[in-house]
């Protein structure tokens, strides 16, 4: 009997003790993470997410280790986010463009609203996601976000105007799809990991992109002429987000590093766009592809070509209960201040 009550006893304990331990965060000696990352290995913005993870593993003393899994080889780029949350990956890196319909209030961001650079368009993208925390990213947690200088015109042909781009077939994502629509073009929804080809064989003419794919993505040695549209500069905004449970589970003082070394991060990523836009200009020029600036007259008219998008999007966001028209003017006030 004596024996029967000290077994009860230890199986009550350890019973407790199993509870206890199951909401308790991680106290392991090593905490592996993996990360999919979209880009490939030989891309500024895969080094600079692979810098990223070897800081985490610094500043931890080597108690989180990251694996990095380039180019999508985890999770495809249209399949990353879904990947975090159902812990495929514990990390993830890829563009809300490429699952459309998903994020309808980060989709502001992508509008083409003039952006400058991708330093300007990195920083608007945290300071836009701080400002409204929108509900549609509450099953990740969201360490920062990235975005690309000014998408451009790039093609095989030259387009010195509107006329000259009608009826081309433009590889394009997300809102820059209806950018395409807008100004005469026939928009063909594809990644960067297919687009090489894809201008390579002719199944599309052109493509809309910053000018960095052009020495990123190789792109430049299948094209022959980008067009310097930057009065319709739109971007494609980039999250890094880790699975919800993973991230709660973490000692606060682990917690505490990944926040101080996304937020560093952030200038990082936009320093990459910049030198990856300056690098893509000089590669490009130096296959002998052409630059094309198009006159007041004719940048004017690409803008007006495009407020169409701008508008529908408010129209589309309001029908969801969503206020389009304060993120499309909170947008605009970022880029203005941070030029």
């Amino acid at each position: 009997m004596k024996i029967n009550r000290i077994f009860i006893f230890s199986l009550v304990l350890l019973i407790v003790s199993a509870v206890f331990l199951m909401g308790t965060p991680i106290q392991a000696k090593t905490i592996s993470l993996n990360y999919s990352i979209f880009f490939p290995p030989s891309h500024d913005q895969c080094r600079a997410g692979v810098e990223w993870a070897k800081e985490i593993e610094k500043r931890t003393d080597g108690q989180v280790k990251i694996t990095v899994f380039p180019g999508g080889t985890l999770t495809k780029a249209n399949q990353c986010y879904d990947g975090v949350v159902k812990g495929i990956s514990d990390l993830g890196m890829s563009c809300f463009a490429y699952t459309r319909g998903k994020f309808p209030v980060m989709e502001a961001i992508d509008l083409p609203l003039g952006y400058p650079s991708g330093k300007v368009a990195t920083r608007v993208s945290n300071d836009f996601l701080e400002a409204i925390q929108p509900a549609e990213l509450s099953d990740v947690k969201v360490l920062y976000l990235h975005a690309h200088g000014p998408g451009l015109l790039h093609t095989k042909k030259p387009v010195h105007n509107l006329s000259d781009l009608k009826d081309m077939k433009i590889r394009s994502t997300g809102l820059s799809a209806k950018v395409v629509k807008s100004l005469g073009g026939v928009p063909v929804a594809m990644s960067q990991g297919s687009t090489y080809e894809s201008l390579q064989k002719g199944v599309v003419e052109g493509t809309f992109g910053p000018i960095e794919v052009l020495k990123g993505w190789h792109q430049g040695e299948v094209i022959k002429s980008t067009t310097d549209c930057f009065s319709v500069g739109y971007t494609t905004s980039m999250y890094v987000v880790m699975n919800l449970k993973k991230w709660n589970r973490l000692p606060e003082k682990i917690q505490k590093i990944f926040t101080e070394v996304s937020n560093e991060w952030i200038g990082v990523h936009g320093k990459a766009w910049d030198n990856g836009d300056n690098d893509g200009r000089l590669f490009t020029l130096s296959l002998g592809n052409e630059i094309i600036s198009l006159s007041d007259n004719e940048s004017a008219q690409w803008k007006s070509s495009v407020q169409p998008v701008i508008d529908e999007y408010i129209k589309t966001a309001k029908d969801k209960g969503l206020e389009g028209e304060k993120y499309v003017n909170l947008l605009s006030e970022l880029i203005r201040k941070s030029k």
